[in-house]
């Protein structure tokens, strides 16, 4: 049943990041933390979001604009090993609840379009690198920083795919770094491994058909669901 679950998750997070070029560990990380762990779920939600982003600039690299990556991947790799010693410190419940409260609160300002005008500029891209490196390190959360500042910067969505594609890439290289990979059976990696597949390809299918609009609306309910499951779960075993 285990080895379904993380299937499933892996599938679902991989396809949604495929349609909108966020959304792996929004989707994945509440489910993940709770079959496999807070520590390791997070980790492994690192090693596939990673993968998913490469796979998906193999066509988008072209379209990577590397002088605006370069202050958010620089301020990434600076607050990444505090992100990783903050999940050490930690009780488990007490991540879960932080993780839960995470995630819903990045869903519930990328649903609502908030728009920050420190957000702009080299400025907005370091706080938006400094604070992605921090929470990807901590609970597999860097996405939601970048499209905050991508909203700001007024990118269109073929501008923000690829780089949100590229950071993601490099910051979780700069999470399993710090953390080290998750110590899972040869099965499970070979079900995400199948799954991940299997999820990009549905998105790379089903991509030119759904409206990104609507794509993205769901990932992040989806996201809230989750988020607030896990924080529920963190505040019960407290």
């Amino acid at each position: 049943m285990e080895l379904l679950v993380l299937g499933g998750v892996v599938l679902l997070g991989a396809f949604v990041q495929w349609l909108t070029g966020m959304g792996f560990a929004l989707v994945s990380v509440p489910a993940l933390v709770i079959v496999l762990g807070p520590a390791h779920g997070v980790t492994f939600a690192n090693c596939a979001a990673g993968v998913v982003c490469v796979l998906g600039l193999l066509r988008g690299w072209r379209y990577v604009r590397l002088g605006a990556m370069v202050p958010l991947i620089v301020a990434a790799a600076c607050t990444a090993p505090l992100g990783a010693w903050f999940a050490r410190a930690l009780p488990a419940p007490v991540l879960l609840l932080v993780m839960g409260a995470l995630v819903t609160a990045a869903a519930v300002v990328l649903l609502i379009g908030l728009r920050v005008p420190a957000l702009k500029g080299l400025a907005g891209a370091l706080t938006a690198g400094a604070t992605g490196g921090f929470m990807n390190t901590a609970a597999g959360l860097g996405g939601p920083p970048v499209s905050l500042y991508a909203v700001n910067a007024n990118w269109t969505i073929r501008e923000f795919v690829p780089n949100a594609l590229f950071y993601g890439a490099i910051v979780n290289v700069f999470s399993l770094f710090t953390r080290g990979i998750p110590p899972l059976r040869a099965s499970e990696w070979l079900v995400s491994a199948l799954a991940l597949l299997t999820g990009a390809t549905l998105g790379s299918f089903l991509a030119p058909h759904i409206p990104n609009p609507t794509a993205r609306r769901l990932v992040l309910l989806l996201a809230l669901a989750g988020g607030l499951t896990t924080a529920a779960k963190g505040l019960t075993t407290l």
